[in-house]
């Protein structure tokens, strides 16, 4: 049987020959078939590739990508980058071929041929290409185009990616640019196109300078995928506010006039039971993702068991082995459309991790999913740990359980951006449900055991209850019982049981205001932990010192080490800010039971996010230890500087007080966020028990500026905190933004301040040099008059940025 296969495959590919001869005559001569869904011939001689249409104006998905990036986070061009995913025909207009690009977002879901025209004709399309034809078939029914230029054109966007960021202006260079035709290759419904692109340009940037061996000319590799149609039978599923997916949207003109125009449907990879009737079965075809072969071990382990947790849910829902990963063959392309990936990119700096898709954008379908993994992730975490635990006691140290903390980050890693992949969206709220999402923003949960640091419960070890609702909701089989029915349960099952659902829009925003929609934060109570935070923090620093580099490493390397562990509370702080003038709602939808609404935060919540708060503002909590500061030296020869080290006010040396100042803004930028004062005046005017923004100022005020350490360091950092203080005061009164009862309450504050100060001055004018305030709060006192009097700062400070703690640089990220 396999002998009569193997005769017939090889009997159609002598007739697909013979034909292609007798179409194209002598044209063909030297050129190497590739035969598939689009066929095409590559020209080594003349390095050309020629494409062949047999169809005309049948649309088919249209995908750029990037697979050998240019390996900086900031600029934002990775290895296995995808670009748009793009609806496409081609057309013939004579000796032309235009290939245009369809609108997907207007509609008219309709057999009425009018009714779609009609949208047709209202909204532009894009022709994205005209293709010269080369060569026409003897029944005119086909035709060659010469498909080099467009391969070698710019549709990934390269030159406007590096204007963006500031890296030059660049074009392509087409001398040093050439088709790449180890990458090219056809198949039954996916024909992959690569070349070899280069870049020439000046006035490079930091960043471009950085990663390039001649930053005049930049070379990647960019490629097509022309991918046919899936078939009609996929089932889109409605989107729903909590189902926890993202959202794809599009205006159906066809909709009728009581119905909604904008429909919204879940992204999600096609999945069936083969024995649906069973409650246990195997998928028709599983969800397959292949990991980066390049990945080394132990991380190779650790991601494939990440991504491994989803077939958790899988199995939750009746799926038998419906989500598997594998290691990529050797011999495959992670471009190609075919296949899940699992890329494991290197950058010069660490960076964001993403998780991408190829969808169908008529309904939803994801055709490919493509985890793209920052490989200095899992040295920040490891970092991070020996900073927490300074464990080099001896030259013969066991880093296995900093090592351990770091693998289970990647685990988590891994899952969290295979969620994006399968269609799923943040859930930013999870952490006050136990870690209840793979999806949400983990900060590792330190605890401390007697005294001791410990990172056995760093992160989570499996999926969440979210995790397996969401799921559920985007992948179960409802059988005979109608799916919105079904889906609506689901909803409801999930808010009953009390798992929270915030996602990014009320997440991201500085000035958001959810009482639990938090980036990198841990547990139900915000305050509570900020204070337990705040004493690993302390048990970690009060450990901190030689122990915490290797034996061999240079001193001046353990400010590296020190800065994520002195910041260790930066995004608990976040969390706390959003306490005040906090509201908690939930993505509500109309129903037949009474609705939730919104709830303010109480009032005494509020003040007690307050004071811990200003808690941090204390030199108690921002000033380093001596034993610390005194081992920090100037960079080692051979060793520089970065954006990971502290910024510095004192030349060559660490800078204590710089690092105060830092930390202390960050505390003061959440805390007097200009729309967060919005609402705390409304909200203190509508209830006695909230404080408002005079309330606010009045304890910022008594906890920084009118406090008076005497002697040390303590006074060097109380000073520069007051100076921070007026800075954000002066500030908000000149921010144009800034509501007219907040700004009445702000130079109210300024006034009173001014006063004060002006007061104390002139009790102590007889010792201006002896007291240790005097010069400071003169100064205080004569840019608070001149900002109220001129309308300016007229002298303004030195500016100081906090040490990255988020995954650094392009921050468009998953």
């Amino acid at each position: 049987m396999k002998l009569l296969g193997n005769l017939i495959l090889l009997l159609t590919c002598c007739a697909w020959a013979l034909q292609a001869q007798a179409d194209y005559s002598d044209f063909i001569k030297n050129k190497q078939k590739h035969q598939g869904y689009y066929s095409f011939y590559h020209d080594q001689d003349a390095g050309k590739i020629y494409l062949e249409i047999a169809a005309f104006e049948q649309a088919f998905l249209f995908q750029s990508g990037l697979p050998h990036g240019i390996g900086s986070n900031d600029i934002g061009l990775d290895r296995g980058q995808l670009g748009d995913t793009r609806l496409v025909q081609f057309e013939r207009v004579g000796d032309k071929v235009f290939l245009r690009q369809k609108p997907t977002y207007f509609r008219a879901d309709s057999d009425n041929v009018q009714e779609k025209a009609a949208i047709a004709e209202a909204f532009a399309s894009s022709i994205i290409w005209g293709f010269k034809v080369a060569e026409v078939s003897e029944d005119k029914q086909r035709v060659l185009i010469d498909y080099t230029p467009f391969l070698l054109s710019d549709i990934h966007g390269i030159t406007a990616s590096l204007k963006q960021a500031k890296q030059g202006s660049y074009k392509i260079d087409e001398s040093r640019s050439g088709i790449y035709a180890k990458r090219s290759k056809a198949f039954v419904g996916n024909t992959e196109l690569e070349a070899t692109v280069t870049y020439v340009g000046s006035e490079p940037g930091d960043y471009l300078k950085s990663v390039t061996p001649d930053n005049s000319a930049v070379t990647v590799n960019l490629h097509h995928s022309l991918i046919k149609l899936p078939d009609d039978q996929y089932q889109t599923r409605q989107f729903h506010p909590y189902s926890g997916f993202w959202s794809i949207e599009y205006a159906d003109y066809a909709s009728a006039i009581d119905q909604p125009l904008i429909k919204r449907l879940i992204p999600r990879h096609r999945l069936h039971k083969k024995n649906p009737e069973l409650s246990m079965s195997e998928a028709v075809e599983p969800i397959i993702y292949y990991l980066d072969p390049g990945v080394p071990e132990p991380v190779r382990s650790a991601l494939i068991d990440g991504a491994m947790w989803w077939n958790q849910a899988f199995t939750a829902i009746g799926y038998q082995d419906a989500f598997v990963v594998k290691m990529l063959p050797l011999d495959a392309d992670p471009m190609d459309v075919r296949y899940n990936v699992i890329q494991w990119v290197h950058r010069a700096t660490r960076g964001w991790s993403y998780g991408s898709s190829v969808i169908d954008p008529r309904s939803g379908e994801i055709i490919k999913g493509h985890v793209t993994l920052g490989s200095l992730r899992v040295r920040q975490d490891y970092l991070i740990a020996l900073g927490l635990t300074s464990p080099f006691k001896g030259k013969q140290t066991d880093t296995q359980a900093m090592k351990e903390m770091a693998l289970a980050r990647i685990r988590q890693l891994a899952a969290h951006e295979v969620g994006h992949t399968l269609g799923i969206a943040h859930n930013f709220a999870a952490s006050a449900n136990d870690r209840a999402s793979v999806m949400d923003y983990p900060h590792p949960y330190i605890a401390l055991v007697e005294g001791k640091v410990d990172l056995s419960h760093a992160y989570a070890v499996d999926l969440g209850a979210w995790d397996k609702y969401v799921v559920a909701y985007g992948y179960s089989e409802f059988g005979q019982q109608k799916s919105d029915e079904a889906l609506t349960g689901l909803v409801k099952k999930v808010q009953k049981q009390g798992l929270k659902y915030i996602s990014d829009a009320d997440a991201r925003d500085s000035a958001g205001g959810h009482a639990t929609a938090h980036l990198w934060d841990n547990g139900s109570d915000a305050v509570a932990e900020l204070t337990r935070i705040l004493k690993v923090r302390a048990t970690a620093l009060g450990n901190f010192g030689l122990q915490s580099i290797a034996y061999g490493t240079p001193l001046s390397e353990l400010e590296q080490v020190l800065a994520p562990i002195y910041n260790f509370h930066r995004y608990q702080v976040t969390a706390v800010a959003k306490l005040i003038a906090g509201v908690n709602y939930t993505y509500e939808v109309r129903d037949d039971e009474r609705a939730v609404g919104m709830k303010t935060v109480r009032g005494e919540v509020q003040q007690s996010a307050i004071n811990a708060l200003l808690g941090t503002l204390l030199p108690d909590v921002l000033a380093l230890p001596e034993h610390i500061r005194g081992f920090i030296l100037p960079k080692a020869m051979g060793y520089y500087r970065n954006r990971e080290s502290f910024n510095s006010n004192t030349g060559l040396t660490f800078d204590p007080v710089s690092a105060a100042q830092a930390s202390a803004q960050h505390t003061l930028s959440a805390l007097l966020n200009p729309q967060r004062l919005a609402r705390s005046q409304q909200q203190a005017a509508m209830d006695k028990e909230i404080p408002g923004v005079l309330d606010l100022l009045d304890a910022l005020l008594l906890q920084t500026i009118k406090k008076r350490p005497e002697t040390g360091l303590d006074l060097l950092i109380q000073q520069r905190v007051n100076q921070q203080v007026v800075n954000s005061l002066i500030g908000l009164w000149h921010h144009r933004e800034v509501v007219p009862e907040v700004r009445a309450d702000v130079l109210l504050s300024l006034d009173e301040l001014a006063s004060w100060l002006s007061h104390w001055l002139d009790n102590n004018k007889h010792d201006k040099r002896g007291n240790k305030h005097y010069g400071h709060y003169q100064l205080l006192r004569q840019q608070i008059q001149y900002s109220l009097t001129l309308g300016k700062q007229v002298i303004p400070t030195v500016k100081v940025k906090l040490v990255p703690g988020s995954p650094i640089g392009n921050s468009s990220a998953y």
